[in-house]
């Protein structure tokens, strides 16, 4: 950004504020919102700034009310090349310029009432034509082209034009060079950001690299650049990653709430809220410092994107308090004690033995009782630690923790209890894991946790002030001897650290970065989700071979062919044909359980030289811990229930 430049300013506050490199949370889809209020696809939605406008100020009013700072006006597509699809050549101005209207009216009477100040970027997308050398289009007609829109858009100058333009969804380099000549010959003052579309390797459609995008846009004029669109957050955050390095100028990220999948005839994005909001925090890590959203995207992403960025803003305050206040040097940390000494888990795994586990899944009410004879039958039978999972599938179950210590009282096998992100924030799960240790609890395996819209209380809200990553980090500070704030509390809390890893994840190349940096941060072992397809964790064993820990396999007794379904459908867990096949040709209920148990024995036997334990999932039904331990191997000479 050149220090040359004179920014207009909103009320009592400068535009330059927004580029100076503080997080700055921006709106999300006009479009996604106007469709689910029945507005058909083959309709101009810029139009409707003019039939319907109470709709359009509406919906900006709603991503204000979320805690977005700017809203862009709806006009992604008032440029005279995709108005003349509808008719609406002669509109470009009295559309645009409508546009700008609605939005500083939502804008106006946010301050207004709440006293909160907002601005206003002009959205303008691509012409939706093929330029020269490839199409029809000279450059100087599309410069033409965009100084219309930007003219009207711009008219009136700040504080009633636009505070900003976003040039976005670029899918061509030419044409986002042309948008930025024309916004700098007619709206010279005005702030530009760019963003470029990409595929899923994060490269421009018209081919140039994520790096070559940054250096043109900023070399063009832009006052910021970055990526907008696209296949969702992870490959958004990929450009951005690879943009930081080629341009000083702030970087804009703002991507679709994942890819699209048609579910029963419509088009659905899979991406939470929650998730977004995750993702919210890397980007700005990773240096963007204007987020938001693009299609799929709705006022609840805006709302838990604007928390992730507080929660950040807290944990940084709380820091630099601590930074400033600390005039004697922190805390030494402690050394922890070594990883065998921790725990019988750990000390398996320090010595290299082949551990057994099966996870139990707490109840729904408050009797245990099932579970605690399920704990003493493996106990019995051999298995060395039982998995407690923390309401998986963002279920309302007895907390982890609680099961656990009852299982460990009453039946002395060890547990691994799992705790999950989700549902605390950075507070309560210092306090949590200091009493977990406090009470003998000592290996916890560190995971995100599923968003509660997948969960029976959909409208729960999450947390997520950390993900798995910066909770490895929390328990190994804790391990240390320190705590958030890095003050002492005496002693280890001596957990052994696990993490879990997905080798069948679609994006396998961002579950390899993100295991690495699990490992960076202190993680000791890892358990996978179910494997069913021993090809997928060979290619993640080989993958993750430079830092590697002791892995420990999922396997997963399949009960039904519908349970295998459900698996691959609803998991998406990598579920190949001949094991469908094998759970179609099943005759009974008892047949199909019984197949399901011989593939997991294959899975184990094959799995075994490569990985340093097993978790095998009791299967549903009567007689599911039993089942789980005939996996493993340990009931001969025991009856095992049938159906």
């Amino acid at each position: 950004m050149s220090e040359n430049i004179l920014y207009p300013t909103h009320g009592s506050k400068a535009v330059e504020r927004l580029f100076q490199g503080a997080p700055v949370l921006c709106d999300g889809a006009m479009g996604t919102m106007l469709y689910a209020r029945g507005v058909f696809i083959n309709r101009s939605y810029d139009e409707l700034n003019l039939t319907q406008p109470e709709l359009v100020r509406e919906i900006h009013l709603e991503y204000l009310q979320a805690g977005a700072e700017v809203i862009e006006t709806n006009t992604f597509g008032a440029n005279s090349f995709r108005l003349e699809h509808f008719g609406l050549r002669d509109k470009v101005r009295e559309i645009n310029l409508s546009g700008v209207r609605l939005a500083r009216e939502a804008v106006n009477q946010i301050r207004d009432k709440q006293g909160v100040e907002a601005f206003v970027a002009g959205a303008i997308g691509p012409l939706g034509v093929r330029l020269e050398p490839l199409g029809k289009v000279g450059l100087d007609e599309a410069r033409a082209a965009f100084a219309e829109q930007i003219i009207a858009l711009t008219e009136g100058g700040p504080g009633v034009g636009v505070d900003l333009l976003s040039i976005e969804t670029m899918t061509s380099l030419i044409e986002a060079e042309q948008a930025i000549a024309a916004a700098r010959a007619v709206a010279p003052g005005i702030p530009v950001i760019v963003m470029v579309t990409v595929d899923e390797e994060g490269n421009c459609l018209d081919g140039a690299t994520a790096e070559t995008a940054a250096r043109r846009l900023s070399a063009a004029g832009a006052e910021a650049v970055g990526c907008n669109c696209s296949a969702g957050p992870a490959t958004v955050l990929s450009v951005i990653e690879r943009m930081r390095p080629m341009t000083d100028l702030p970087l804009v990220a703002m991507p679709n709430a994942g890819i699209p999948r048609a579910v029963e005839g419509r088009t659905i994005y899979m991406t939470s809220p929650e998730y977004m909001a995750s993702f919210t925090r890397k980007l700005v890590k990773a240096g963007a410092s204007l987020v938001g959203g693009c299609c799929g995207t709705t006022p609840s992403y805006t709302r838990a994107m604007r928390s992730a960025l507080r929660a950040m803003d807290a944990m940084e305050t709380g820091a630099q308090v601590m930074e400033s206040r600390s005039e004697t040097p922190s805390a030494p940390k402690v050394t922890p004690p070594p990883l065998a000494q921790r725990s019988k888990v750990g000390a398996m795994i320090a010595a290299g033995e082949f551990i057994s586990m099966v996870e139990i899944v707490p109840p729904r009410g408050i009797d245990c009782s099932r579970e605690i004879r399920g704990a003493e039958q493996l106990h019995k039978l051999g298995v060395d630690a039982i998995n407690v999972p923390d309401s998986p599938r963002a279920s309302a179950r007895m907390s982890a923790q609680s099961l656990c210590v009852q299982i460990q009282q009453k039946v002395g096998i060890e547990t691994i209890l799992h705790y999950t992100c989700r549902d605390r924030n950075v507070l309560s799960i210092q306090s949590d894991l200091l009493g977990a240790s406090s009470i003998g609890l000592k290996n916890i395996l560190c995971l995100t946790g599923d968003p509660p819209k997948l969960g029976n209380y959909p409208d729960a809200t999450a947390v997520f002030d950390v993900d798995a990553i910066g909770l490895v980090n929390i328990v190994r500070n804790l391990n240390c001897g320190l705590d958030i704030g890095k003050n002492s509390i005496g002693e280890s809390t001596g957990f052994a650290i696990a993490v879990a890893a997905n080798p069948g994840v679609p994006d396998i190349d961002q579950e390899v970065r993100r295991f690495a940096y699990k490992v960076e941060a202190g993680a000791e072992f890892a358990i996978t989700q179910p494997v069913f397809d021993l090809r997928v964790l060979e290619e993640f064993l080989r993958r993750v071979e430079g830092f590697r820990i002791p892995v420990i396999a999922g396997i997963w007794p399949l009960t039904s062919l519908r349970n295998a379904e459900f698996m691959k459908n609803d998991l998406r867990v990598s579920m190949p044909d001949e094991i469908m096949a094998r759970m179609a040709r099943t005759s009974s209920p008892e047949a199909a359980r019984a197949e399901g148990i011989r593939i997991a024995q294959e899975m184990l036997a094959e799995a075994r030289p490569m990985v340093q334990g097993v978790q095998v999932s009791a299967p549903f039904g009567k007689g599911k811990y039993l089942a789980a331990a005939q996996v493993l191997g340990l009931t001969e000479g025991v009856e095992v229930p049938r159906g």
